[in-house]
Formats: structure tokens, C-alpha cells, sequence
């Protein structure tokens, strides 16, 4: 078992983006990681939440963040290597990425999945993930130590019926993560997975509707592991996929 323990302010001077930053578990994580320190993109597709998020973090006295609107379902690669060239120009580094924005859409049996739902969620949670990293690792390469972490999920390990283009999209995630952090093995760069769990987030809402949310973690409660594997703490820790509420 890792000990997810950290020094205090132990993100200081680190510039960490965070994707889907509007809300849920991507927002915590935004503002714990300004609470130690870092300076924070807020990566989303609706302004507005971003902006709420940026005013959470400049009132309690943290480091300014900085906001990018970007709709995931429709960024081409050329849309990440200009937003890799404005962090650059505008932070000078980049030290980690949560790629925690994705979408569930609906679940039904395999045979019943429509195409442009399938492709969607492969958008968002795939090839996303997938141009915004490479997009990204020259600049996370220059940093001493940085750290890349994908969002999995415990149907990405064990296929489920009727989870259908999620799991599939959860499955790649972990070939992803697994393959990066072997071909950066030998560089600053480490990468790995955290499953969140059965978390109170709007997501968790439409695929379990009946269930009694009162009974989950929130957001806050899962910090941990989050903070952890972006600290230089955890620079030993690669391509490890981390239950973030251990069973």
C-alpha cells in the first residue's frame, strides 16, 4: 500500500493543467492543487464553471490560475499544439496533467450502442487524451520532474455488461498509460492511473440514479492519491494504476 503523504505546499512553483476543471473531481483537483501551490490551468468546455472555479482559487489567496475553454468532442491536433505553445509562452513549463475530463453517455447491451455515441466517447476519452499528451510532451519533458496522470475506472480493468463505449474507452486508457510509462521510463516524465471509485459526481449520478448518493465520497475525500503522484514525492511512481478509494 502507498503512503500518499506529502510535505505542505508541496506543488509550489509547479504549473499543473487540469482537464474537465468545471466540475466534479477535476475541479477539486484544481483547487487542492492551487492549495499547495501550483499554478493551475483550468481546462473546460463551459466558461462559466471554469471562471467560478478561478474565483474559488483567487479568494482563498492561491496562485492564479489560468483558464482554456476547449470543447474535447471537436479539438484537432493543431488546437493542442496551440494551446501547448500559449502554456509555454505565457507559464515557461509545464510540470503535470490530469486528463480527467470524459463522458459516460448511455448504457444499453453492446448491440444497441449508436455509432456516433461510441465515437463520441472515443473522442473524449481516448483520442483526446491521446493528441493532448503528445502535443504536450516536449514541454513536460524540459520540467525536472513531471508527472502525467489518466483517469481510469475499475470497468477498464474488468468489462462490464452494458458499460459498452466507457469501459472499451477505460480499457485504452490503461494500454495508454502502461505504454507511455514504459517509453519514458528514462526521461522526467512518469506516468500512471488513478480510479476514482464510486465517487458524488454528476456522472456517477445519470449511470446510478437510484442510488443514495449521501453514501459516496465526495470529491475532497479522494484527494489524496491525486496530490501524491503529482508531488516529487511520488517520482519513483510509474505506470501504476491507483485505486483512489482502496478496497
Amino acid at each position: 500500500m502507498l503512503d500518499f503523504s506529502i510535505k505542505n505546499n508541496a506543488l509550489a512553483s509547479k504549473v499543473i493543467l487540469v482537464t474537465g476543471a468545471g466540475d466534479g473531481i477535476g475541479r477539486q483537483a484544481a483547487i487542492s492543487y492551487a492549495a499547495q501551490g501550483a499554478t493551475v490551468i483550468l481546462l473546460g468546455k463551459t466558461v462559466k464553471k471554469l471562471e467560478a472555479v478561478y474565483d474559488v482559487i483567487v479568494e482563498a489567496g492561491h496562485p492564479q490560475p489560468a483558464i482554456i475553454p476547449m470543447d474535447l468532442k471537436g479539438a484537432t491536433a493543431q488546437n493542442y499544439i496551440d494551446m501547448t505553445d500559449s502554456i509555454e509562452h505565457q507559464c515557461q513549463r509545464l510540470d503535470g496533467v490530469l486528463h480527467n475530463a470524459g463522458i459516460l453517455t448511455v448504457l444499453s447491451p453492446f448491440e444497441q450502442i449508436a455509432h456516433d455515441s461510441f465515437d463520441d466517447v472515443m473522442k473524449v476519452n481516448v483520442t483526446a487524451p491521446f493528441m493532448m499528451t503528445q502535443a504536450l510532451l516536449p514541454l513536460l519533458k524540459k520540467s525536472k520532474n513531471s508527472s502525467i496522470i489518466f483517469t481510469t475506472s475499475s470497468v477498464g480493468r474488468q468489462g462490464r455488461a452494458y458499460w459498452g463505449a466507457y469501459s472499451i474507452s477505460k480499457f485504452a486508457i490503461e494500454g495508454m498509460m502502461q505504454t507511455l510509462a514504459d517509453e519514458l521510463e528514462n526521461t522526467p516524465v512518469r506516468v500512471n492511473c488513478i480510479n476514482p471509485g464510486a465517487t458524488k459526481t454528476q456522472m456517477r449520478a445519470r449511470a446510478f440514479p437510484g442510488e443514495d448518493a449521501t453514501l459516496l465520497k465526495k470529491p475532497s475525500d479522494i484527494m489524496a492519491p491525486y496530490l501524491y503522484l503529482m508531488a516529487d514525492e511520488s517520482i519513483n511512481i510509474n505506470s501504476q494504476s491507483i485505486d483512489a478509494q482502496p478496497k
